[in-house]
Parts: C-alpha cells; sequence; structure tokens
C-alpha cells in the first residue's frame, strides 16, 4: 500500500486534487463557523464550543477520507467514506453546500482585502481616489460574488441558467428604456471615477451653487454629500450637471477688508500686509502656504467703505480654518492702529424748505383706573343655560 501510495503521489494531478479537496474543506468549514457564529446568543458557551470542535473534526476526517479516495489509495474505512461524500457532493446538495461556502468566503476576503487599502489621514489626490476606488471596487466585486452564485445555485438545482440569462436579458431590454435615468447615472458615475472629476473627502458644490458639501460616497450610481449642518444630500449622478470642486490640486483664500473713507488707505494696506506676513510665517499655520502671500491692494470703492485684498495659495480644504484665523487677526490688528472698519451708514436730507411744527392739545381722558363697573343682578330663571332641558320643561 506504501508504494500504491508513492506512486500515486508522483502525479501532477494527484496533487492538484487533493488542493482541490483541501481549498473545498476550508471554505464549508469557513461557512460552518459563520452559521455557528449565529447561534452565539441562543446557546450557551460550553455547548458552543464543543459543536465547533465537532464541526472541526468532520471537517478534518472529511478532508483526510476525500484526499483518500482521490490519491485512491484503498484504505479500509477512509476510502469507503472518501467515496460516500465525494458522491454526495457531486449531487446537488453538495454543490449547493460548496457554492454558498465559497460565496462566503469570497465576500469576506472583499473586505479583509478592501480594508487593507488604507488611503493615509494626509489629503491628498492619491488619497481621494483610494478611498473613492475602495468602495466601488468593493461593492462592484460582491454583487460579481452574488451573481455568480445566483447561477451556480440555479445550475446546481437543475434549472438550465442559459435560457433564464437569455429570458432576463430580453426583459432587462425592455426595463432598460424605461430606467434611462438609472442607466444615466451609472454612465455619469463611471465618467467621474475614470476622470477623477472629484472623490470621497472633496468639498464640491453641485450645480452652481443648489447644494454643497464634503463627499462622505461615491459609486456609479449616486452622490452623497454631507452639509455644514449635518444633513446628508443623496444626488444622483445622472441629475449632476456642473461640478465646483473646492479640494482639487490647491485652494485659495480672498482675504478681504473693508476700511472706511476717512481712514488712511496706506495705513491699512501696511497692517494687511503685516497680517498676511504674520500668518504665513507663523510656524502653526506656514505648512498650509504654497507660495508668498499676494497683496492686491484696493480692489473697490464700495457704498460703505474702501475693499482692500490678500490672496493667499494654500493646501486644499485648509482655506476655511485660514480664513477664520485671517478674521481674527486683522480686527485685533485694526483695532490696535485706530482703523475703523465700515458699518452701514446713511444721511438724511431735510431739503432747503422750513419745517413747520403744530402743538395739537388733545382732550382729556377719563381714569379709568377710579371707575366701578357694577353688574347686573341675575334672577334664579337667569343664570342657566336658555336652551337646556330645564328651562324648556
Amino acid at each position: 500500500m506504501l508504494d500504491l501510495l508513492l506512486a500515486q503521489l508522483s502525479k501532477p494531478w494527484v496533487w492538484l486534487k487533493v488542493v482541490v479537496v483541501l481549498l473545498v474543506t476550508y471554505a464549508v468549514w469557513r461557512a460552518g463557523r459563520s452559521l455557528l457564529r449565529l447561534l452565539t446568543p441562543h446557546i450557551g458557551p460550553s455547548l458552543l464550543k464543543l459543536l465547533k470542535w465537532l464541526w472541526l473534526a468532520v471537517c478534518l476526517f472529511s478532508a483526510l477520507a476525500v484526499s483518500v479516495y482521490a490519491v485512491y489509495v484503498p484504505v479500509p474505512i477512509l476510502f469507503d467514506a472518501g467515496q460516500i461524500i465525494t458522491s454526495w457532493f457531486r449531487a446537488s446538495a453538495g454543490q449547493l453546500v460548496v457554492i454558498v461556502a465559497l460565496s462566503l468566503i469570497g465576500w469576506r476576503l472583499v473586505g479583509t482585502l478592501s480594508g487593507r487599502i488604507v488611503p493615509g489621514d494626509e489629503f491628498s489626490r492619491r488619497a481621494v481616489r483610494l478611498s473613492t476606488l475602495r468602495g466601488v471596487v468593493e461593492s462592484t466585486l460582491r454583487v460579481i460574488i452574488v451573481l455568480i452564485a445566483a447561477i451556480s445555485v440555479l445550475q446546481a438545482i437543475g434549472i438550465n441558467a442559459t435560457t433564464l440569462l437569455a429570458g432576463v436579458s430580453v426583459f432587462g431590454l425592455a426595463v432598460g428604456f424605461g430606467a434611462q435615468s438609472l442607466i444615466k447615472d451609472v454612465f455619469n458615475g463611471f465618467f467621474i471615477l475614470l476622470e477623477d472629476q472629484y472623490g470621497v473627502g472633496d468639498v464640491i458644490t453641485v450645480n452652481s451653487g443648489s447644494l454643497s458639501g464634503g463627499v462622505e460616497k461615491l459609486n456609479l450610481r449616486v452622490t452623497a454629500l454631507r452639509a455644514l449642518d449635518g444633513t446628508v444630500h443623496i444626488v444622483p449622478n445622472g441629475q449632476i450637471q456642473t461640478v465646483s470642486v473646492s479640494s482639487k490640486d490647491w485652494s485659495r483664500v480672498v482675504a478681504t477688508v473693508d476700511v472706511t473713507y476717512t481712514a488712511n488707505v496706506n495705513d491699512a494696506l501696511r497692517v494687511l500686509e503685516q497680517v498676511s506676513q504674520g500668518l504665513y510665517k507663523d510656524p502653526e499655520w506656514s505648512g498650509n502656504f504654497l507660495d508668498e502671500p499676494e497683496l492686491q491692494g484696493v480692489t473697490n470703492l464700495a457704498a460703505d467703505g474702501v475693499e482692500l485684498r490678500a490672496l493667499f495659495k494654500v493646501q486644499p480644504k485648509t482655506q476655511y480654518a485660514l480664513h477664520r484665523e485671517f478674521n481674527r487677526r486683522i480686527k485685533i490688528a485694526m483695532d490696535q492702529a485706530g482703523i475703523e472698519i465700515p458699518f452701514p451708514q446713511r444721511t438724511i436730507s431735510m431739503g432747503e424748505a422750513p419745517i413747520s411744527i403744530r402743538l395739537v392739545r388733545e382732550a382729556p381722558t377719563a381714569d379709568l383706573s377710579k371707575q366701578t363697573v357694577s353688574a347686573p343682578r341675575l334672577r334664579p330663571g337667569e343664570s342657566r343655560d336658555p336652551d337646556s332641558a330645564e328651562d324648556r320643561d
């Protein structure tokens, strides 16, 4: 028997059979473990542990028996058991078990592999694309696994999947004419991902300002935006006409401040430059700058004051915090320099005509606090509702 075993193991196709047997056994074992995990809230821990060990023993014995049968070594008990298990697996029930087991392993494997793709904490285009593609690839692979498992189950129970798929394709073609918006969503989502228009983590404005927020989810069909107040907007990709991305490659802070017409503009510009340079050289904020601040000077003579502007080219998604810090510093610096930031003022002209004032004496009014009001006495017959039953009697 040992010589027969060594002769069989020298054949490559025998090793291939053994590997397939081990893979199928592992898939069935994992499927059983998943089912036992569902029973955890309903059975005790000691019984659950016993079932796990029993299931492991069954799987190991089955793997050994089927391997002996695959190698075709006539070991008395194992060979007969392997033949029975193999015949059972060739039937519909065995195929269903294998299909479900392999599907569960594929489902878990997709989740495990996608979880290993870590974009990193630093915001960048690579991190955005990784975050976006991870969700899309994971959902797509899981849909493929479900479809393949469904077709395999149909084949295992004796239904011709080819004929069924042909009928489904004709039905899908008919439904496609009524689901053009869904098809449009998928095509738009595909090109959004292909061209890297935006991704998960970007801050965007959709359709010229109707909706804005950070992209929390993006797939082939919809885009989920989280607004500043926490509201989540679900936008179908087919309804997105224009997208304004505020976090693509780099961003800009438009630092503006208004001063009154009575203020010294040169002093105000000097204060603006000092605040901009101080923010640029501050170690806490300097890492967010991509270039030195650009002082543009007087950009507008508005109705209420003179507008001064500076531009900061910064890292994407850092413009909001930088703008808030600039507003705080420029307010303090303007107050210290004695330069007034304007507020709406209006001058009222009464014209050249003289103003006439007329004195009117009002008639004296009675002091109601000193008056008393006496209510009339009610007779016994008038103290009840005249429509009541007693009055009608």
